[in-house]
């Protein structure tokens, strides 16, 4: 029927008229293997882009619950903010307890604890090495390092040991080969696991501790890398950096240990770089994948868009249908890929410089990896969905 019989109301009707949702949803079904094809291509890379979003929140977390805004450190000046270089003299905790007033401190026990940290290789009784964190601790470290929970066990006696969760995938072991009573040999020595802690997901956990006496035995070593001290409710850590800047000869620094883990993430922003490219380099193959995905759909249904427009549909109806597939396609494949990187990925231990972190696939990881799935299924459909929609009717009805 020509256009200008039509009444006012009809060509009204005729201009908004959309086609039905349910159009879009069996398109998708008319050609299952090309769509579960393209849903598994599609959830790979969503899958892919999570992993990085997961990995980038792990590590963000881990350093960020890592530091207690109470506790204050104290080592070398030369060490460069490196705790493994830092070296004071053993004499340093007296001094200061002796010298100060402003720890923490509880039936006549200072909260202060003085910590030999190491890495060292680590061998297993399977056979097995790699490079671990040790720490040697006193027995007053449970009072400074407040995340620090036995799960499992006891505190370390003569010649044993208390190993983080994180610790095999540190060593990229298994943690079965630390149970308690398992014995495990550094620095020349075998020490005997005595209990299994866990520290709210901070770097701790990715550590050995062990009695501080008998590492510096092992070690044949006399001095200290640090010392720890938690600072009582309201007091300020000036009094400590005052003692510091004073005491020349014993070439110390002091800073807030959340301040020492903010500067870790600084050290650590070109890596978080890095894994932000990544996730926008995977969506661009996404992208792509998508426009590969929308131009296979289209090339065969020129005539069927032919057809639509002839019995009335224009060009903007079927454009937002095409769109519907694809962001409907998008959408599930993204629905599929975060349930499943939170069913198996969500805390997957991935081994680091710092020691051992887990993947974080919480709601914000799940959400940003979403979006960035309907972004691909939406501009992967546009390119396709205009050059089908360019051709003329009289043409497209005659394609084969």
């Amino acid at each position: 029927m020509p256009t200008e019989d039509l009444s006012p109301d009809l060509k009204f009707d005729q201009a908004i008229m959309l086609l039905p949702w349910e159009y879009g949803v069996r398109n998708l079904a008319r050609r299952p293997v090309r769509t579960g094809l393209t849903l598994l291509a599609l959830s790979i890379v969503v899958s892919l882009i999570l992993v990085a979003i997961g990995f980038i929140r792990g590590l963000e977390s881990s350093l960020e619950v890592s530091g207690d805004p109470d506790v204050v450190l104290i080592y070398s000046l030369t060490s460069e903010q490196n705790i493994e270089n830092s070296s004071i003299e053993a004499s340093v905790p007296d001094l200061m307890e002796a010298s100060l007033g402003a720890t923490a401190s509880r039936f006549g026990v200072s909260h202060s604890s003085p910590e030999l940290f190491l890495v060292s290789q680590v061998a297993l009784q399977t056979g097995e090495s790699g490079f671990g964190l040790i720490r040697g601790v006193a027995t007053t470290a449970p009072l400074v390092r407040r995340s620090v929970k036995l799960i499992e066990g006891r505190w370390p006696g003569a010649d044993e040991v208390i190993v983080g969760r994180l610790v095999a995938a540190k060593l990229g072991s298994s943690q079965k080969k630390f149970q308690i009573g398992q014995t495990i040999d550094f620095e020349g020595k075998k020490w005997k696991v005595s209990g299994l802690f866990t520290a709210d997901g901070s770097t701790f956990e990715s550590e050995i501790w062990c009695r501080l006496d008998d590492f510096q035995l092992a070690t044949k070593r006399q001095d200290l890398s640090l010392i720890a001290m938690l600072l009582p409710p309201g007091v300020k850590s000036g009094e400590i950096d005052l003692f510091c800047k004073e005491r020349i000869d014993l070439e110390l620094v002091s800073t807030r240990e959340q301040v020492y883990f903010a500067s870790l993430q600084e050290f650590y922003r070109p890596v978080r770089l890095v894994a932000w490219t990544i996730v926008w380099l995977v969506a661009g193959a996404g992208v792509f994948a998508g426009l590969n995905m929308m131009y296979g759909a289209v090339a065969g249904r020129v005539r069927e868009f032919a057809t639509l427009r002839a019995i009335g549909y224009r060009r903007g109806a079927i454009f937002i249908s095409l769109m519907q597939e694809g962001l409907l396609l998008t959408a599930a494949a993204s629905l599929l890929a975060g349930g499943l990187s939170m069913f198996l990925l969500d805390g997957l231990a991935i081994k680091f410089t710092m020691g051992a972190f887990r993947l974080k696939m919480d709601g914000s990881t799940i959400l940003i990896g979403c979006g960035i799935g309907l972004f691909i299924g939406l501009f992967g459909s546009i390119p396709p969905a205009i050059k089908a929609l360019r051709a003329d009717v009289s043409v497209g009805l005659k394609a084969i």
